[in-house]
């Protein structure tokens, strides 16, 4: 299948944004085939390319007068930022901005995710970069959104975990409130806003008309709480209860002889057939666990009951019996390491490589889409911080000149 069938090829982005959330957002779009132009600060770049450690350290020569990145290259950086070009601009000089009006001209998509009022105090809110292409379609990410009594304070994945009641279900009952492992709310949000740019793209077919994408990460938090948020409308305060589940059980973690067990019986079906499994078929007939809402409400007499039954053998044990041979669902903890590395990620590829031009090989993360009629995944690595900085410039127009005044005024950066 051609390269060319990729279902966003053709589509042009324009990135404003730092850290995770914007950043994620376009590099679902460029797994997707769309040209993402990721433009940074000249000098400094996206503020994620220093996040760490780990650094990895790379060829110099790959990096001229880059004072910013003398610790070396983020892998976290990488992750968000697969399949973009960079270019350094100057955004506070006026030239600056005219080039990006420019990129914006011929673009189809721009994303920011400044503080509210910020992009218009830099002249690249949506109102003015719809005077330059009045069928792009812009998006804005911001903590809070860009109405409502918080709308001004900054925020980050933390404040959004805390004021989202995500860390408020997130932990064991005896314990604080914890913070998911991963920045969640980041991604969540990312995941929002690609997906209303797709959506506002496939209007745009229809209409002709662009659009703006306007969202905050509080706002792309709540629509996840669910099963929480379905308590609480009929005034039932949700708790948190380590890796149990509020409204299933058994379906939580197990510690076996050697690790931990995961076990998930989603329907009465399972829970009976999990009981024959283990050998304990005097389970299915105890009265405090005979339906899912009796296992519910002794839930940790049933933890007590099945934790006594699998710290007998080992988890290696365990899965080979109850998922491969009674094909039950249940599954190990992974550390990030095994999760990464095992046979069944290395069978789908969800994990490849790709050259850098400064680290070599490194490792990517890919995207779960597959599809039948269509490509999808990354083709190119995380670009060097400015390293299309000239040859935008040179399909802009610009000649040699020209560009040499530019990188003299501060606009783009030297050589």
């Amino acid at each position: 299948m051609s390269e060319d069938k990729r279902i966003l090829d053709g589509i042009k982005v324009l990135d404003l944004t730092t850290f995770v959330t914007g950043g994620f957002a376009t590099l679902m779009l460029a797994n997707q085939g769309a040209e993402v132009v990721k433009i940074e600060r000249p000098g400094v770049g996206d503020d994620n390319r220093y996040s760490g450690p780990p650094f990895v350290q790379v060829d110099d020569d790959e990096l001229p007068g880059r004072s910013a990145a003398e610790e070396g290259e983020s892998p976290y950086f990488w992750t968000i930022n697969y399949g973009k070009e960079s270019v350094e601009l100057d955004l506070k000089s006026s030239e600056g901005k005219e080039i990006l009006y420019e990129l914006a001209a011929e673009a189809d998509v721009f994303v920011e995710n400044f503080r509210p009022g910020t992009a218009a105090k830099l002249g690249v809110d949506y109102e003015t970069i719809k005077e330059y292409n009045d069928s792009i379609i812009y998006c804005s990410i911001s903590a809070f959104g860009e109405t409502g009594p918080w709308s001004d304070r900054p925020g980050y994945d933390l404040l959004a975990q805390g004021m989202g009641g995500l860390m408020d279900v997130t932990g064991y009952p005896d314990g604080d409130p914890a913070k998911v492992g991963i920045p969640q709310t980041d991604l969540i949000t990312a995941m929002w806003a690609a997906f209303g740019i797709v959506s506002s793209l496939f209007s745009r077919e229809l209409t002709g008309e662009g659009d703006r994408v306007e969202l905050g990460m509080l706002d792309a938090t709540l629509p996840w709480l669910t099963k929480q948020a379905g308590k609480s409308f009929v005034g039932e305060e949700p708790k948190r209860m380590g890796t149990k589940d509020p409204v299933l059980a058994p379906y939580q973690m197990y510690s076996t002889k050697d690790s931990y067990l995961n076990v998930a019986c989603g329907n009465q079906r399972l829970w009976e057939q999990l009981c024959d499994a283990i050998d304990r078929p005097e389970l299915k007939s105890d009265e405090r666990f005979a339906s899912n809402s009796k296992r519910v409400e002794h839930m940790d007499e049933l933890e007590e009951e099945l934790t006594a039954t699998f710290e007998t053998q080992t988890t290696d044990e365990w899965v080979e019996l109850l998922a491969e041979e009674h094909e039950l669902p249940v599954g190990p903890v992974f550390d990030v390491g095994e999760a990464l590395t095992n046979e069944q990620v290395e069978a789908r590829g969800a994990v490849t490589t790709l050259e850098h031009p400064a680290a070599g090989e490194i490792q990517v993360l890919e995207h779960p889409l597959n599809f039948e009629n269509s490509e999808s995944g990354f083709r190119e690595a995380p670009p060097l911080l400015g390293e299309d900085t000239e040859a935008k410039l040179r399909d802009l127009g610009y000649d040699d000149a020209e560009i040499e005044r530019l990188r003299a005024e501060g606009v783009v950066p030297s050589e």
